[in-house]
């Protein structure tokens, strides 16, 4: 029994002292995601090409706020360079963020108020540790935030284009 007593003492100590690690971690992690997501915001109000699509792997999806818009990294990459080339891309700034991780904080997962020029946005999306605590934007959603009062205005105004889309899409099939 006495033999026992060091041994489960042991275990516990350990299983504190790796909690209080996953504890930290998850701090360091938030931070890192936080300076990369304020970055690559910055990158496109400042249209540094290079720092936003390095924020991205190579197999990044980026869904904006139009239906149409779902597109890989080099599709993303054609539709914004012509902005980055005048100089003027966008100018999103955080608001709000939430950050979540999986338990083997290899991903993480995101959501964000944004202050931008079509007011408040949703940003979301999906992030995946690189190694050395560098992360990466595998997966981001730009959506627009509808007050629910207005939103059957909103279904008004779009629906002429979308009904199209609908049936387009429906045809896809």
């Amino acid at each position: 029994m006495r033999k026992l007593i060091p041994v489960v003492l042991g275990v516990l100590l350990f299983g504190c002292k790796s909690q209080q690690t996953t504890q930290e971690d998850k701090k360091l992690a938030r931070y890192e995601i936080d300076l990369l997501l304020n970055s690559w915001h910055k990158a496109a109000a400042e249209a540094n090409f290079n720092d936003y699509f390095n924020a991205l792997t190579d197999d990044a999806i980026f869904i904006g706020t139009d239906a149409t818009e779902n597109w890989n990294k080099q599709e993303f990459i054609s539709f914004a360079k012509p902005y980055f080339d005048k100089g003027k891309a966008w100018n999103f700034k955080a608001l709000e963020r939430h950050v979540y991780f999986s338990s083997d904080m290899k991903m993480a997962w995101f959501d964000e108020l944004l202050d931008t020029h079509m007011k408040i946005c949703r940003g979301s999306g999906v992030l995946v540790d690189q190694g050395n605590g560098q992360w990466k934007i595998k997966h981001y959603v730009l959506s627009m935030t509808i007050p629910n009062e207005n939103v059957d205005e909103i279904v008004k105004a779009k629906s002429i284009l979308e009904d199209k889309e609908i049936e387009k899409l429906k045809k896809g099939k």
